[in-house]
């Protein structure tokens, strides 16, 4: 009976540690409006991220490309992405593992 509680414990601490390091990526999409542009399987102004995981599936420059394009704006109409390297790079997986 006593280890119901800690049992408890361990596992409400590993829920939210994972939410919070999980989210990271969605966090930044969220905060950037990136769905004002994009969906996950449907075009709307701008292609889906399925639709760009299908673009750059097997290229292995895709991510760098991908991050350096969220730097900088260098695609068409892209707005410049605030962030870290590392939570750009967050992003490019997540939508490279789009499907």
């Amino acid at each position: 009976m006593r280890k119901l509680p800690f049992t408890i414990a361990a596992a409400a601490l590993f829920a939210l540690a994972g939410a919070a390091y999980a989210d990271s990526a969605d966090d930044i999409m969220s905060k950037n409006k990136c769905s004002s542009c994009h969906t996950a399987t449907t075009t709307k102004k701008a292609p889906s991220f399925a639709d760009v995981a299908k673009k750059y599936q097997g290229n292995a420059g895709a991510e760098a490309k991908l991050v350096e394009m969220l730097k900088t704006g260098g695609a068409e109409d892209h707005k410049k992405i605030a962030a870290s390297d590392a939570d750009l790079k967050a992003v490019v997986q997540k939508v490279l593992a789009s499907k």
